[in-house]
């Protein structure tokens, strides 16, 4: 190999090497930047953190089972169907007709007054003669009546508008039938019309309110079992025993229905926090329902279990229509709520026993003593201490008149340390 070779590899060599350096030198160099800005942020964190108003609370998601003053109404025929007068949901007074049983011949009567209706029509309109101011009013009052029909949408409206019209029609024909000679056609008509109308009418059995309350058809057989009357004897093994569907809409009865308290509703629940072991009859709570609807209520009664978990019955007079569709509902417990000055936990440090935050104003870090008036798992409610407040924890003369009040829209640190702030 030639002198000018051996030159050239022994550079190629050296340049190698020399990458090789640079490289390494870079990683040295990038290690070490690492390293301090870590130690930098450990030694004073840079996260931080702008108070501001906001609300703290207390809350756990629990299952509930409805408890309602319920009184289920059931007649004796039954087995011949029932015709709803009270809609779902609508509210009765004490003897008020809610449903009614159907007559044992109900169709064929009603077809037979259907076809007399319409043979009565075509004589009247055939006896031009016939004609009275009353009948003029009740002709206008049936115009009224078909054009307001046109934009019903709720079903038992529509129904009870439609038999607005047909007593309407009747009384027109028996005025009819007045102004008519005796023994006419169409006083034949009219009298056979109101036989089978009362024939009808006495067959049918009339189910009225024994109180005044909601009316439902959701009648499930628990109206004696989670009832007010027996709290002392529920139990989280009896409730689990029901094995009912959460959410679950109970179904339509075709037989019978009930008449439901508006004023009173309550909801049992088992919950195994703390806040359920502290709680006392007569605690003021909020339910957050489905609907995201809040609803206040009050601890009406407390028990026990065996597992050291609480039954928890919860009273309410609200949202008590919406939720008579349902025996078993998913809801969120609101223990407690606390409005003022909301900070994380993270930001709060503690010494000596005495809760402080860091405050930053223009890289000037000074710590600040504060008392804290609420707080959940994240973030808590606090406050400055007042003069006297300073004064019962020791403080001296000279700290007092020094202490630093913190206030809304304060910049504080995320995890601060006490140990390196004077």
């Amino acid at each position: 190999m030639s002198k000018k070779a051996v030159k050239k590899n022994i550079k190629k060599r050296k340049l190698k090497i020399n990458k090789k350096r640079i490289v390494f030198a870079i990683f040295i160099v990038t290690s070490l930047y690492i390293c301090y800005t870590v130690f930098l942020l450990i030694k004073q964190p840079t996260d931080t953190f702008t108070i501001e108003q906001g609300e703290v609370y207390q809350e756990e998601t629990d299952i509930g089972y409805m408890i309602r003053n319920e009184q289920v109404i059931k007649g004796e025929n039954y087995a011949n169907g029932m015709e709803k007068i009270k809609a779902e949901g609508e509210k009765t007074a004490k003897g008020e007709s809610i449903f009614r049983y159907y007559s044992k011949n109900e169709e064929k009567l009603k077809k037979q007054i259907e076809d007399l209706d319409t043979k009565i029509q075509d004589v009247m309109a055939s006896e031009t003669g016939i004609y009275s101011s009353d009948m003029k009013i009740i002709e206008n009052q049936i115009d009224e009546k078909v054009k307001e029909i046109r934009n019903i949408v709720d079903v038992s409206k529509l129904e009870e508008e439609k038999k607005e019209i047909d007593e309407l029609v009747t009384k027109k024909a028996k005025i009819a039938g007045d102004l008519s000679p005796k023994g006419s056609y169409l006083n034949q008509l009219i009298a056979e019309r109101s036989k089978y109308e009362s024939e009808l009418n006495s067959g049918a059995e009339y189910i009225k309110a024994t109180e005044s309350g909601i009316v439902s058809y959701r009648v499930d057989g628990l109206e004696d079992k989670l009832t007010p009357n027996n709290f002392s004897e529920l139990t989280k093994k009896y409730l689990e025993e029901l094995d009912l569907k959460t959410g679950k809409i109970v179904a339509t009865n075709e037989e019978e229905g009930k008449i439901i308290d508006a004023f009173t509703c309550y909801i049992a629940t088992i919950s195994n926090s703390q806040e359920a072991k502290k709680a006392k009859v007569g605690d003021k709570v909020k339910i957050r329902l489905s609907n995201n609807i809040e609803i206040t209520a009050q601890i009406n009664y407390l028990a026990k279990q065996e597992d050291e978990s609480m039954l928890i019955i919860l009273k309410f007079n609200e949202q008590i229509s919406e939720l008579s569709n349902y025996r078993k509902i998913s809801f969120d417990l609101i223990w407690w709520e606390y409005q003022g000055l909301k900070v994380p936990n993270q930001a709060i440090a503690k010494e000596n026993d005495l809760d402080y935050v860091v405050r930053n104003r223009a890289g000037y870090l000074d710590k600040n003593l504060i008392k804290i008036i609420k707080k959940n798992d994240d973030y808590s409610i606090i406050t400055p201490y007042s003069t006297e407040e300073l004064k019962e924890l020791g403080l001296t003369e000279k700290e007092i008149n020094s202490y630093k009040k913190i206030s809304i829209y304060d910049e504080i640190l995320l995890y601060p340390d006490l140990s390196r702030i004077d």
